[in-house]
């Protein structure tokens, strides 16, 4: 057996999008249940394509055993358990993040000790965002749990583009922006490792909501900009960051949702970067508002006023669920952890709702279901008078 070749052909296989294909070529060498270390990993990634992730997690558990410093196997693992719901050890696996390929980049090395969840009276504790916009959305709210758990003073360090939403929404908090110096601190965590030290669990969630708040004056100002739009009025986003290592997984083209024009809504775009530019299709009632939008503020103040927002997983879809709006979320058949598996609603949002490809690649069923919902939806006008963060 060649075991570099045959490696080598299920890459190819796995790049075509063929894990089937991949997944025959090499179970014939493992069926023992032994065999060489490339072909297992080989075959966790052709698993995972088709979606059955109880059989990945089995392959990577077996990995880990064998090699527990390979860190790209334990990420591997990390995002695997996530996915199945397992937080306990799925959070402690996903500290293995860093020092990977992708993840050198935001690595931050600093130099006092992470808080692991221990009560520290009198001592200040940096917590900082370290990803997406999306996964600050998300996770910013574990900050207040951590407050009650620390018993510490907390400073929060937040992505530039963040910090006016994160100010305004977390008023009692030390709030400074990532590349200025902040106070001094005893202890720091980064914002993702919060589940981690917090023993988060999915019964806990979604807990306090909203935790985000608008600008009252954006809102005033959107809700001139929009009032003669007729309703239900629905944004939409349909791609992501480009540079995102699963972007050709998530995002799509504004043509794909040329079927929700028969639902007669109106739409918005709220859509920014590159895919901006793309043309509304032939009967979409669409009015663009990217240009307008200056920053997240602009975002959410409309997606406060917005009766809905339809997005593919990107930072729109965790501010909405931040704002307590609610959004339909466009998935790939294998989507990343924080959606879990086969289930149409999140505990981290209550008010949105997943649809998700049944097939690898099938986002004309995806749409075809919101478009039949949509039709469905006696959606309510809504005032945008539930936008401040419960207490």
């Amino acid at each position: 057996m060649n075991v570099a070749a045959l490696a080598e052909r299920a890459q190819a296989l796995l790049a075509a999008d063929e894990p089937e294909q991949a997944e025959a070529l090499l179970v014939p060498h493992l069926a023992s249940g032994s065999g060489p270390i490339p072909l297992w990993r080989a075959l966790a990634q052709a698993l995972r394509r088709q979606g059955r992730m109880q059989e990945v997690q089995q392959i990577q558990i077996m990995l880990v055993d064998m090699f527990p410093g390979d860190l790209t196997t334990r990420f591997d693992l990390a995002e695997t358990l996530l996915t199945l719901g397992a937080f306990d050890r799925g959070w402690r696996e996903y500290r293995h993040r860093y020092s990977l390929a992708h993840t050198t980049k935001i690595e931050r090395k600093v130099q006092r000790p992470r808080w692991e969840g221990e009560a520290i009276p009198g001592r200040t504790l940096l917590i900082h965002d370290e990803q997406g916009f999306g996964d600050t959305f998300q996770f910013i709210r574990l900050v207040h749990w951590a407050k009650e758990r620390s018993q510490a003073s907390v400073i929060i360090e937040v992505n530039p583009e963040s910090y006016g939403l994160i100010r305004r929404s977390f008023p009692g908090f030390e709030i400074v922006r990532q590349g200025e110096l902040p106070p001094i601190f005893d202890t720091h965590c980064e914002l993702m490792s919060l589940p981690m030290a917090l023993g988060l669990q999915l019964a806990q969630l979604p807990g306090r909501m909203p935790y985000l708040m608008a600008d009252p004056p954006r809102l005033e100002h959107w809700r001139a900009r929009l009032q003669l739009l007729a309703r239900p009025l629905v944004a939409l986003a349909w791609a992501g960051r480009p540079n995102h290592p699963n972007d050709a997984n998530r995002s799509i083209t504004l043509d794909t949702l040329a079927p929700l024009a028969a639902s007669g809504a109106q739409f918005v775009a709220v859509q920014k970067g590159p895919a901006a530019a793309q043309a509304a299709p032939m009967g979409l009632k669409l009015f663009p508002l990217s240009d307008e939008i200056e920053s997240f503020e602009d975002t959410a103040a409309i997606l406060c006023i917005a009766d809905l927002l339809i997005s593919v997983d990107s930072s729109p879809v965790h501010l909405a669920g931040a704002l307590g709006r609610p959004a339909w979320v466009m998935l790939p058949f294998v989507a990343e952890w924080r959606w879990l598996q086969s289930v149409d609603t999140t505990p981290w949002y209550p008010q949105h709702r997943l649809f998700r490809q049944p097939r690898r690649g099938d986002w004309a069923s995806v749409v075809a279901g919101m478009t039949e919902a949509l039709r469905a939806l006696g959606i309510q006008t809504s005032p945008a008078d539930s936008t401040s963060p419960q207490k």
